[in-house]
């Protein structure tokens, strides 16, 4: 009987996003392809220290120890090819991760695998791989991994997500890009019973709170956080925008321009995903956290 992820959480990640192969990839870029490999091979029984997204996997995985079925599938999505690849696989092994399947494409695109694996996030540090994801609707996010973070045993699973062209598309963003605070503050409070749009991460919350519904509430082992730049009035269309989806979120940070560093380090989020790098470049210090690139048309 074919295996079936239909009512699983199907997470797909790099081998850069799950693990630190900062010094790999310098010899990648370059020495070039033959000397990655080589070095691959000659090291391929070093166990390979833990990434930015390695905490975030590792609990995930634990929920599947908590249930009667099995509630996350993690899939490695790499542009390692087969014969480069045991030295993930035997850390994998090492540090007891759940994670048997893997799709190896030898440098190649990975984003035409998503679909056929029932993706419903993707984690790279690869740009153009998370980019091709989100053009093909698949929530993605290119996962900083220039910081290293003390590794704490939460309670929960705890995700924080921005806003605005995250959750929600970009349409009031552009307003505000476009026209101002003022015009974007007067659009959203005039619509303000109207649901915002979909973003490329509303699918993805609905999935958590799907996973988090199967639990009595006060024992759900995610917690999750909405991070965003807004303030009253406009956080008015947002709650609205939630109770329409029927979505639980347990925390929300209406924060009008001030800096969400600091907020996101209290909370203690296993990852962050927003849309600009002035909030990244500062959340990346103290919590995992990953950029979601912008929907690109086939013309651009």
């Amino acid at each position: 009987m074919a295996v079936s992820f239909e009512n699983c959480l199907v997470i797909g990640i790099s081998s850069r996003a799950l693990f630190d192969l900062q010094k790999e990839n310098e010899i990648f870029e370059q020495q070039g392809l033959e000397a990655y490999a080589s070095y691959q091979q000659e090291h391929e029984n070093e166990i390979l220290k833990p990434g930015s997204a390695f905490p975030l996997v590792e609990a995930l995985l634990r929920l599947n120890e908590l249930s009667k079925e099995r509630l996350v599938e993690v899939i490695i999505m790499s542009r390692n090819s087969a014969d480069t690849s045991l030295r993930i696989f035997h850390s994998l092994e090492q540090y007891g991760l759940d994670i048997t399947r893997a799709a190896l494409v030898g440098g190649k695109n990975v984003s035409p695998y998503l679909e056929a694996f029932q993706v419903d996030l993707f984690l790279s540090a690869d740009e153009a791989d998370v980019q091709n994801a989100i053009n093909h609707n698949t929530a993605a996010g290119v996962i900083y991994t220039n910081s290293m973070y003390q590794k704490t045993k939460l309670p929960e699973i705890r995700i924080a997500f921005d806003g605005d062209a995250v959750l929600f598309s970009d349409e009031a963003e552009q307003i505000y890009q476009r026209e101002g605070l003022a015009a974007f503050v007067k659009h959203e409070h005039e619509l303000a019973h109207q649901a915002l749009p979909e973003g490329p991460f509303a699918k993805f919350l609905k999935t958590l709170s799907h996973i988090q519904n199967r639990f009595p509430h006060e024992e759900s082992p995610i917690r999750t956080a909405l991070v965003t730049a807004r303030n009253a009035p406009a956080h008015e269309r947002v709650i609205n925008t939630l109770r329409e989806w029927n979505v639980r979120i347990d925390e929300a940070f209406f924060l009008g321009g001030m800096k969400k560093r600091d907020v996101l380090q209290a909370f203690g989020a296993h990852i962050f995903f927003d849309d600009q790098a002035t909030h990244l470049d500062a959340a990346s210090e103290v919590v995992p956290s990953a950029k979601v690139p912008y929907l690109q048309s086939e013309e651009q």
